[in-house]
């Protein structure tokens, strides 16, 4: 497969690259499966089968997809209210809405979603990543009864606080002095066996559910196929399939600006598509691109399909090999890799240099941002955030409609216009003409100005009535053959412009 192999000389490279992302992956696919209100086996389980398909599949090699944080988001409520098994066939819908959406050619017309929007949408994650920790350090509403499901009645708050502090410690500390191990890994290790040690009253991942001791076995969900659990799941699988998509495209165009190189979105569709529903059929929860950990795979020296697969695969082996051990590891470790991912996930930069980008953009990436953390499903955000720049940008190329006006004769006026002519610029367009006057010829020369839609044929045809019916000869000139075509299909009267026709013919 091309772009699978390395040549023999990078081989160690890739296969380490991979391990070293799969150290990484261990403990976020756990806390993931927490935000997502699942066992840890299925975030584990999914991160190994969508890691493994794309690495056949995607569109980028040396990208790592995984569960995330931002999809998981979007499980909690389908959990909590219908169960499992219909997180499950949400998976799968999810994958096939993919797999259509990359046959559609969504990934081109990702192109067309403001950065705005995309800031918003990232620092929305990473405040949702960050609030999701809250109840798992006896912090919020459901903070005490959070702990208590899991057994831990007893649980000593300070200790849970201290070990958090410490592993945020390591976290950022450890990097300082070498880039050896991964620093998340280390924290882990240390906290781990802190609170073995001295034997701390802290909540284990073992709480949260059975790890897996054996490979995942192939099978389709166990919920009734009819209507009624597809009215239930696909909205959940839409936001799945959106929001995926979107974290993947940007994942992707991460990694190729890393590389100096190109990478095929729709393909990269279709690949996030196969690997949710082989994440579904194994008992896994839907993922999406990581770009903390394509980053890092990058970096440790991945270029290549076999570096995401050895980190698929890899990931695997330390599930099944250290089942014992990841028990019980505290949800304190996972709780300091959740707040740093929360941290590097929220882009900074977008509120230090929000006082130098224009203010429509600083009200998209607020208002996207704002609707995700109420109503904690980023793909309404996304598409409110989507239609908020687009209302604000045709606001602001309305106003570069102009209408100028001169007298050519005593009895002869002249209107030039300039721009375009659209739903939102008809008011501006309007404006520039005096209808109230009424000399014996008026020319408008649309010869700059281009008409796109209904409302801008009907402005038109608006002022040439109105100027006609108090006894002006209008004549328009030079319009365009796209906007002479659109007005002639469009207008209750074509004829209003035969005038424009004749001096295209000249």
């Amino acid at each position: 497969m091309k772009g699978f192999f390395p040549p023999l000389t990078s081989l160690p490279k890739e296969m380490l690259a991979g391990v070293v992302v799969a150290l990484g992956v261990v403990p976020e696919a756990i806390a993931f499966s927490l935000v997502a209100g699942v066992d840890p086996k299925m975030g584990l389980f999914a991160s190994v089968a969508i890691c493994c398909v794309v690495a056949f599949a995607g569109g980028r090699p040396a990208m790592i997809s995984a569960a995330t944080a931002g999809v998981a988001l979007l499980m909690g409520p389908l959990v909590a209210a219908h169960g499992v098994a219909y997180l499950l066939a949400a998976t799968l819908l999810a994958g096939l809405f993919q797999i259509l959406w990359g046959y559609m050619r969504l990934g081109y017309q990702m192109r067309f979603v403001p950065r705005a929007v995309t800031l918003g949408f990232v620092n929305a994650i990473g405040l949702l990543i960050f609030r999701a920790q809250l109840p798992q350090m006896g912090l919020g509403a459901d903070g005490g009864e959070t702990v208590a499901s899991l057994g831990g009645a007893a649980v000593a708050w300070p200790s849970v606080w201290l070990l958090v502090g410490l592993g945020l410690a390591i976290i950022y500390g450890l990097p300082r002095l070498t880039m050896a191990v991964p620093s998340t890994l280390v924290a882990i290790v240390v906290i781990t066996l802190l609170a073995e040690g001295l034997n701390l009253p802290v909540p284990r991942v073992g709480d949260l559910g059975e790890l897996p001791s054996t490979f995942p076995g192939f099978g389709l969900p166990a919920v009734p196929f009819n209507l009624d659990t597809l009215a239930i799941i696909l909205p959940v699988s839409l936001a799945i399939s959106f929001v995926g998509l979107l974290q993947a495209f940007l994942t992707a165009t991460v990694i190729d600006d890393l590389t100096d190189s190109d990478s095929d979105k729709n393909v990269e569709a279709r690949g996030q598509g196969l690997a949710n529903i082989a994440s579904g059929l194994i008992g896994g929860m839907a993922g999406a691109g990581m770009i903390g950990q394509s980053v890092i795979n990058v970096e440790a020296g991945g270029r290549y399909r076999l570096s995401t697969f050895t980190a698929g695969a890899g990931l695997l082996i330390l599930v099944l090999g250290l089942r014992e051990q990841l028990a019980r590891m505290p949800m304190a470790a996972l709780v300091a890799v959740m707040i740093m991912v929360s941290i590097s996930t929220f882009n900074w930069e977008s509120f230090r240099t929000i006082r130098r980008v224009p203010k429509s953009d600083t009200a998209v990436m607020v208002v996207t941002m704002v609707i995700a953390l109420i109503t904690s499903n980023l793909a309404i955000a996304v598409l409110v955030g989507v239609s908020l720049a687009g209302i604000l940008f045709s606001r602001k190329v309305a106003k570069v409609v102009t209408v100028h006006s001169s007298w050519l004769e005593p009895e002869h006026r002249l209107y030039n216009v300039r721009g375009q002519l659209f739903f939102v610029s008809t008011v501006y367009f309007l404006d520039g003409f005096d209808l109230r006057s009424h000399p014996q010829r008026i020319t408008i020369d649309m010869g700059n100005a281009h008409i796109w839609d209904q409302t801008g044929v009907r402005a038109l045809d608006q002022v040439i009535r109105n100027l006609r019916q108090g006894g002006s000869k209008v004549e328009v000139l030079n319009l365009n053959a796209e906007s002479l075509d659109l007005f002639g299909r469009i207008s209750d009267a074509p004829d209003l412009i035969e005038g424009a026709r004749c001096e295209l013919a000249r």
